[in-house]
């Protein structure tokens, strides 16, 4: 027993220190622990005293996100990651859009690369901190763990995009299952987006196939909000987008396209920022080489 819950077996070996469980009624956990794991198989049960850490995947799309992120992202970041998502919702109760998962372990692993080939660059994201003080003591928690964890020093000018991750994910709580409109609404958006994909010559091929479904599942929570009617989210990022669209013309061309086709096709109000994230995902898509000499990397995080 740990924390009063019952492990009814393991779904799944990640590795010696780290298990995913179920604890019945569809719902499963990540369990992360010294040796936990070790010699374990699938329907073993695990031993509690061994268990450090027990995340769980509260819905379909935590557990959906989490098998699409193991494909391409190591397993110590990844846990890593959900170890900063699961400290934000129990220290500070801070509620997060499932999309968090996917977007911070992206960025996680994207600085970790830089740091090991020493292409690391400082963020252009602003400093926020006086307008979000609880998503930068959030940050500062999450770059304790991921230092703790990786045995690596991220600077902790890295605090501004971390934070940026949960200003732009937090969630009110809402049951976010909005049914037949959500359904429409998606297959509405993803006929749209990839008939502009396709005429622009942006298809789906083995270099590429995890950024596009990354952009896939971006469209599927920008669906949820837009069926929901909610605002849209702005945040003091325009001097990244204009940076951004310098850098990377034909992706800005692209996203650009799109920001407009929905805006107008959708009647939807998408809200500035949005074009920035279409950017930001069509670039890694067509993997576009930087203009400038301020954005190098294909694989631009924020």
């Amino acid at each position: 027993m740990k924390g009063g819950i019952f492990l009814l077996g393991i779904v799944q070996v990640l590795n010696n220190n780290c298990a995913i469980v179920d604890l019945g009624k569809g719902r499963q956990a990540l369990v992360k622990g010294r040796g936990v794991a070790y010699q374990k198989r699938k329907g073993d049960q695990l031993d509690n005293e061994r268990i450090e850490k027990v995340m769980h995947l509260a819905t379909k799309e935590s557990q959906q996100n989490l098998a699409f992120l193991l494909k391409d992202i190591p397993i110590n970041i990844v846990t890593t990651t959900y170890e900063i998502v699961d400290n934000a919702k129990s220290k500070y109760h801070y509620n997060l859009a499932d999309f968090v998962y996917v977007t911070l372990a992206d960025h996680i692993n994207g600085m970790y690369k830089h740091l090991q080939n020493n292409t690391y660059q400082r963020t252009p994201v602003p400093d926020m901190q006086e307008q979000y003080p609880t998503e930068y003591h959030i940050a500062a928690d999450g770059l304790k763990i991921i230092n703790a964890n990786l045995k690596v020093y991220f600077p902790k000018d890295e605090i501004k995009s971390i934070a940026l991750h949960f200003i732009n994910g937090r969630s009110e709580g809402e049951d976010v299952s909005a049914g037949n409109e959500t359904s429409q609404i998606t297959s509405d958006l993803n006929d749209l987006v990839q008939s502009i994909l396709q005429k622009n010559m942006v298809l789906r091929n083995g270099s590429n196939q995890n950024f596009y479904d990354r952009l896939m599942i971006h469209l599927g929570y920008l669906a949820e909000r837009l069926s929901q009617h909610q605002p849209s989210n702005e945040r003091a990022i325009v001097k990244i987008e204009e940076e951004m669209k310098t850098s990377y013309p034909h992706s800005y061309k692209i996203a650009h396209e799109i920001y407009e086709a929905i805006c107008s096709e959708l009647d939807a109000d998408l809200g500035i920022n949005e074009e920035l994230y279409l950017l930001i995902h069509i670039q890694r898509i067509i993997n576009e080489k930087d203009n400038e000499s301020g954005l190098k990397s294909s694989e631009t995080n924020y």
